[in-house]
Order: C-alpha cells, then structure tokens, then sequence
C-alpha cells in the first residue's frame, strides 16, 4: 500500500506518530510524511520521506509571538476544547462558539498546505492517509483522491469528545437554530474537489489511539484501534553512569520541554521540591533545561542534575517518577511497573494525571497545590505502599496486552480496504 503521513510542523507531534511510520515502512508499505517545506530535516532525521508541501507558514510559532496570549491559554484545556473539562455544564451557544474557534484554528494551521497536499495525494495515490487531529488537511487530500484516511492521537480524545458533545447538544435544538461551523469551513473544499462533507472529515474513518482504555476518554460512536505507544524522542544517548544498577531507589524527575521551549518556565518551585527530597534515602535523576539550571540554589547531594536523559532509558530503573502528565512521558513511565506522581496543569494533563490515580498506579496533584510538602509526601507513599508498584504493574500488563505497532499493520490493511473509494 501507498501510505500518507500528514502533520502541522509541531515537533513535539510528530515523534508521537514516527513509529507507526516506521512499522508500515517496514512491514512493506510504501510511506511518506507530508508538512510544510520548513519541517522536511525533522522528518528526514527520523529516517522517513519527507515530502514538502505548501509554504512555511506555521500559526504555532507565530502565536508564540504573543507570549501573554500563549501563556494564557497554557492551563488546562482552551478552545475549543474546553467543555471537555466539564461537559454535564455545557451549553448550546458554548458548544456553538467552541466549533467557530475550531474552523479559525484549523484555518490557520491548514491553509497553508491544502492546494499543495491535495495536487501530491492526486498525483501519488495513497491508500491510506494517517493524520493527527488538528491537521484536517490530511482528510480533505484523503477525500480528493478517494483514500482511506484516520486520525493518529498524541493523548486524550479531546477533539472526538468535543465533536461528539457538539452534536448531541446540537441535536436538541430547533432545526432553525442549528449550524456547524466546521462543516461550513469544510464545505468549499468539497465542492472544489468534488466530495460530500461527512463527518469523517472531522473523525477520520477510524482513529488509532496510542493508550490504554484505564488512561483515555474516548467519544462515542466512533471506531477507536488500540495500539502501544512507543517511545521515540528523536536522537538520544544513553549516558554512562545510566549503565548501572543504582544504589539507592531512584526517583526521576521532569517537567516536560514545552515548559521552557513553548512556555515562560515550571509550573512547580523545583528549587522547592528537590529540597523537600533532600532528607530522604534516594537518588534523584532531575532533567532541568540549562537556563533553568541557572537560577537553581546549590542542590542537595542527593540530586543528579541532567539537561536531558532519554525517558524510556531513565524510567525502568527508578522505584518512583515525578513528571508533569504529558502523553509521551505518562505513556513511556506507563511500559514499565513504576508508580507515577503526576504533578498536572496544561491541556490533556490533568484528565491523565486523573486517570492514572483513579487507576491506582501512582499520584496527581495539580501544580497550584504542589508544594514541596504535598510532593515529598506523595513520594513516600509511592515508595512505601505496594499497591502503587501493583497497580502500575496491571497497567503495564495492559499496554504489553495491547498490539504493538507493528502487530498492528494487518489491522490497519483490512480497514484500508474497507473505507478506500
């Protein structure tokens, strides 16, 4: 088969759908990635196709521009996504606005590459186009040339959730009062190509979902595939004194990249918080960004101070995590038996760090109530009550029960051949 690839220039996507990739690659399938012509090197690193398309034009960054408005909008989820937080109290006219907020984002993210995307899908024919949820360019170049294509989650289902929320408070309504903003916006790129606006626009025919069922909140009525999330962070080094056994219990420590690369800094006192360790019998692995190194105080003995160490190398030899509730790293500690204390605050965060204590495998707190006080006691509960280490352990054995990726491939094949016009 001829697969497709297609994503908007965020790194930090991109490495949740680069092994999925490389199974079908390997499996025999002919794969190339699509994006803007600017993000070509970081396909290409992954040793993937990249195929340009488009102009760089990336409405990310240039958000980033406004660091007040990016910094607003960094707690919990924000439109249009946000009566995903509470979806008993949501209301038509909320529901409405968060649609007409989702049409404006896609626009910005999607226009610079549709005409390009489209031309390549028509001239190449894939059979299958894969794409992540907010790059809906991938589902209208599927359409225009008559792929099957599906949406590739990198966390919680909020996009499904909200469309799923939308039309059922739509459905209540007089039919005079109904309207879909994303079907509208969707709705010229129909006719120019010549497909009906279906709702698998906004879906995908099917959506493969990266984590287990006790971890996710799915939107009803739509096909999910259940695969195991694979850890992949780009070029990484195992560093030396990584090789052995530690001595003492190891608890691991990182607040995710984006808290310094996307955003003004930590959400937590991590001056604080490694203080409220120092007493304790154990070594801390800390991952600091280096300009934040700089404005630490002098650490206790008891702190190993790292710019970077990879995650899946790190988190199997620790008794205990602290980490911030991002996907790739709740899905990485996640293969393996450790207890997690999620310490949550930005978008799919605190639904993660949620489920992860309802589940029983570790802790959440949110940031606003992380002291270094609530943290060194959540630490000592994790190393010293078994349960955390069963829990995790179930979880795991639920990731492992899952398909890898490359099991996966056949299943993907058969739903291909269903959906392909």
């Amino acid at each position: 088969m001829r697969i497709l690839f297609v994503a908007n220039p965020e790194k930090s996507i991109f490495l949740y759908m680069a092994p999925l990739a490389w199974a079908l690659r390997s499996a025999g399938h002919d794969v190339r990635f699509a994006s803007q012509p600017g993000f070509a090197p970081v396909i290409t690193q992954a040793g993937l196709t990249a195929v340009p398309v488009g102009r760089d034009r990336d409405a990310w960054r240039m958000a980033r521009m406004m660091p007040g408005a990016v910094e607003e909008s960094r707690a919990d989820l924000p439109l249009p996504w946000s009566c995903v937080s509470d979806p008993a109290n949501a209301t038509w006219e909320q529901m409405f606005h968060s649609q007409v907020a989702a049409a404006e984002t896609a626009q910005s993210q999607n226009f610079p590459i549709i005409a390009d995307l489209v031309e390549f899908a028509r001239a190449w024919g894939p059979d299958l186009v894969v794409w992540e949820p907010m790059t809906y360019a991938g589902a209208i170049a599927a359409k225009a040339c008559g792929a099957a294509h599906a949406r590739l989650l990198f966390g919680v289902d909020v996009f499904g959730q909200t469309r799923a929320l939308f039309h059922r408070l739509s459905d209540a309504q007089p039919a005079e009062h109904r309207g879909d903003p994303l079907a509208d916006w969707l709705a010229p790129y129909g006719r120019r190509y010549g497909f009906d606006v279906t709702e698998d626009l906004t879906v995908g025919h099917f959506t493969i979902d990266q984590f287990p069922a006790s971890l996710q909140d799915e939107a009803a009525g739509l096909q999910y595939v259940r695969t195991q999330y694979i850890p992949y962070g780009g070029p990484a080094v195992v560093p030396r004194w990584l090789w052995a056994k530690p001595e003492k219990p190891r608890v691991g420590l990182t607040m995710g990249l984006t808290a310094t690369e996307v955003y003004d800094g930590y959400t937590i006192s991590m001056a604080e918080v490694l203080e409220s360790l120092a007493d304790l019998d154990i070594e801390i692995v800390a991952t600091v960004a280096e300009a934040e190194q700089a404005k630490l105080p002098p650490l206790p003995d008891n702190v190993r101070l790292v710019s970077y160490v990879p995650w899946h190398a790190l988190a199997p030899t620790c008794a205990a995590v602290i980490h911030h509730a991002g996907a790739a790293t709740i899905g990485t500690t996640s293969r393996h038996a450790v207890p997690q204390l999620a310490l949550h605050y930005h978008f799919d965060q605190p639904i993660l760090g949620r489920k992860l204590a309802e589940h029983g495998a570790g802790l959440e707190l949110h940031t606003s109530v992380a002291t270094g006080a609530a943290v060194r006691a959540a630490v000592l509960r994790l190393l010293t009550e078994p349960s955390f280490r069963r829990r995790a352990a179930d979880l795991t054995a639920e990731i492992h029960a899952a398909p890898s990726p490359n099991r996966l491939v056949p299943q993907l094949e058969e739903l291909t051949t269903k959906y392909r016009s």
